[in-house]
């Protein structure tokens, strides 16, 4: 039975292992979309706002709050862009946070 348990135990710290990772790319993720936002609304502080940007995912599950802060934010600010090229943003952020999690 020890074998079984063993088993079940590598896979719960592989679990958890993952689930860590994939917080980390996220919150990199959010951070870089944060500057880039930030950058084409002329923000002098951008990482301030790529710390709000951060603290927006806290509010919901999924992506959506994220997706509406900043899409909110650009479209307040003047920036005319789609909910559209935000997500490709965030999916080619999300891409390069993995890489620099990995090269760590």
């Amino acid at each position: 039975m020890s074998g079984m348990s063993d088993r079940e135990k590598a896979f719960e710290n592989k679990f958890a292992h993952d689930q860590e990772l994939r917080f980390k790319a996220e919150a990199r993720r959010n951070k870089l979309l944060g500057l880039w936002a930030g950058g084409l609304l002329g923000k002098a502080d951008l990482d301030a706002y790529a710390r709000e940007v951060v603290a927006s995912d806290f509010e919901e599950a999924g992506d959506a709050d994220v997706l509406r802060k900043v899409s909110g934010d650009l479209k307040d600010g003047g920036v005319a862009i789609t909910d559209e090229e935000i997500r490709a943003k965030m999916q080619e952020f999300l891409a390069q946070a993995v890489e620099q999690i990995q090269g760590e």
